[in-house]
């Protein structure tokens, strides 16, 4: 799903969108910690949470929240797992339900669970895994498939800022990025109203929602799975998550792959910019494989159409118009996958030929999470909540300035939108713990990492970036010369034969394993 600890899933174009950036004071801010603080010592858990077994039962349909759709078949099994609101004081009584999804293996000698993160922060996991079960049916004959909605996601305590509605005003109003004092302002004073109504909605969550408190949860989610090691298959900012349980927990790590890797030397800027370089990448290889007969589009002819688009939003049969946001949007979500290529191509054309916005719309639309009734996931305030209470850095709108000629070479398309990511968290009204997570994990490998050379959201140099940060003799790195957000699902048979071979048989390729 997403990129990673980025908006990739969560685009900074969701910022100006209205699901973005945020902050102030209110709620009890977590103080921010030192690098060495991160694996300190925190209070033993209470045996209640310690030694707990799920209650497995039968699953429901997901929730608007978790994604919408049917209910999974009867082979799926739900539970809930309880830990604690917070993990340095884990007595006080507040709890969070983690809701948890599983699938048991179909075959003989079962290797324990495999638990999968697909992504954002904020995607729920509880609805992707039985929508891509096939997916992994070669790993489920061995292994238990099970995923969950991390804190702050979906049926686990869900964040959720504004109504529908609300949300749906937000994308049609035409903002592009602000220019000029009087658009700043407008623009700082709506993310300002954005961080209020969080905090209202959700505060006494929102210090309580970093990647280390979800890998703690992971952690006890392995205790009550019963595995002395945890199998885990981290995805995006799955793999983020998972290189902080490995950093927390290296004793317990047990066969992991991160696919689409996060890079966990980069700071709010240098990540911001480092993900638009990689859209611009992943626009340059669409283009220059785009065949002319089908009606490509151009990098200035996107550009055109975006600065037409802030004049003069596209109708489209559902009455909602394609605007400026919301075209970038679709562009961006096209990029994720070399399947959606052809869509966007379509798209691009229906738009400039026709004046229509009915196939952008649905993508941006599918990318925000919006099902057919208008109801959204909460996966773009989740995206915020946890990267706010991640990040401590809050950049201003003197920092936009200052970087905006650095975005705007890396990306002439992107950049001059992508810029304005740098205050998701202006506001935010928590605040964040780090910078840089800390992923070392002497003991732990190995540790499968595959990075995808045409990857977007979380370019590939993410993946080089964290098999050094993880320590010698951890990350194992394997290269896909391919597209994509990730490179097991392109459905590679190298990758996936690479990885199912790690997985089911503990066959660690060599270090630099190239899959062309």
């Amino acid at each position: 799903m997403r990129g990673g600890n980025t908006r990739a899933v969560a685009l900074a174009v969701a910022v100006w969108l209205g699901v973005g950036a945020c902050s102030g004071g209110g709620v009890a801010a977590r103080p921010a910690v030192e690098p060495s603080e991160q694996a300190g010592v925190v209070p033993p858990l209470p045996e209640r949470f310690a030694e707990q077994r799920l209650e497995w039962g039968g699953c429901p349909a997901p929730t608007p929240l978790q994604g919408s759709g049917d209910a999974p078949g009867a082979e799926w099994q739900c539970a809930t797992l309880t830990v604690p609101l917070d993990h340095e004081a884990p007595g006080n009584g507040e709890t969070i339900g983690v809701a948890v999804i599983r699938k048991p293996a179909t075959g003989g000698e079962r290797l324990g669970s495999l638990v999968f993160n697909f992504g954002g922060p904020g995607g729920s996991g509880v609805a992707a895994l039985p929508r891509s079960g096939e997916r992994y049916a070669e790993l489920n004959e061995r292994y238990d498939l099970v995923s969950f909605d991390p804190r702050g996601v979906g049926a686990s305590e869900g964040v959720v800022c504004r109504s529908d509605a609300e949300i749906d005003a937000a994308a049609q109003r035409n903002d592009g990025p602000p220019v000029g004092e009087a658009e700043e302002l407008a623009y700082l004073s709506r993310a300002y109203d954005h961080a209020r109504a969080c905090e209202a909605a959700a505060g006494p969550l929102l210090p309580h929602l970093t990647t280390v408190d979800a890998a703690r949860d992971l952690d006890l989610l392995r205790r009550a799975l019963g595995d002395e090691r945890l199998n885990y298959f981290g995805i995006s900012y799955g793999t983020k998550l998972g290189a902080v349980h490995a950093h927390l927990f290296p004793e317990h790590v047990g066969r992991t792959v991160l696919d689409a890797v996060v890079d966990p030397t980069r700071d709010v800027v240098r990540r911001a910019l480092l993900q638009t370089q990689g859209f611009q990448l992943a626009l340059d290889r669409y283009l220059d494989a785009c065949v002319p007969r089908d009606g490509c589009p151009t990098e200035d002819g996107l550009a055109e159409l975006f600065e037409e688009l802030a004049e003069r939003p596209l109708p489209t049969d559902s009455g909602r118009r394609l605007t400026q946001g919301l075209a970038v949007t679709a562009v961006l979500g096209a990029l994720y996958s070399e399947l959606s290529w052809p869509t966007l191509t379509e798209g691009v054309r229906q738009a400039r030929e026709y004046g229509r916005g009915e196939l952008l719309l649905a993508a941006a639309e599918r990318y925000n999470g919006r099902d057919a009734e208008g109801r959204y996931r909460n996966l773009h305030a989740a995206n915020t909540a946890v990267n706010c209470a991640d990040f401590a850095s809050r950049p201003d709108v003197a920092d936009v300035r200052a970087h905006e000629p650095a975005f705007v070479e890396a990306s002439p398309v992107f950049g001059p939108h992508l810029v304005w990511s740098l205050l998701d968290c202006a506001y935010w009204p928590v605040a964040g713990e780090r910078d840089q997570p800390e992923v070392s994990a002497p003991g732990a490998g190995p540790i499968l990492l595959v990075g995808t050379v045409g990857d977007p959201a979380t370019p590939y140099v993410g993946a080089r970036r964290m098999r050094e940060a993880l320590g010698e003799d951890v990350g194992v790195l394997l290269t896909y010369e391919g597209e994509g957000h990730g490179g097991y699902q392109s459905g590679d048979a190298c990758v996936v034969g690479t990885v199912n071979a790690y997985l089911l048989a503990g066959t660690t390729p060599p270090d630099g394993t190239v899959c062309p």
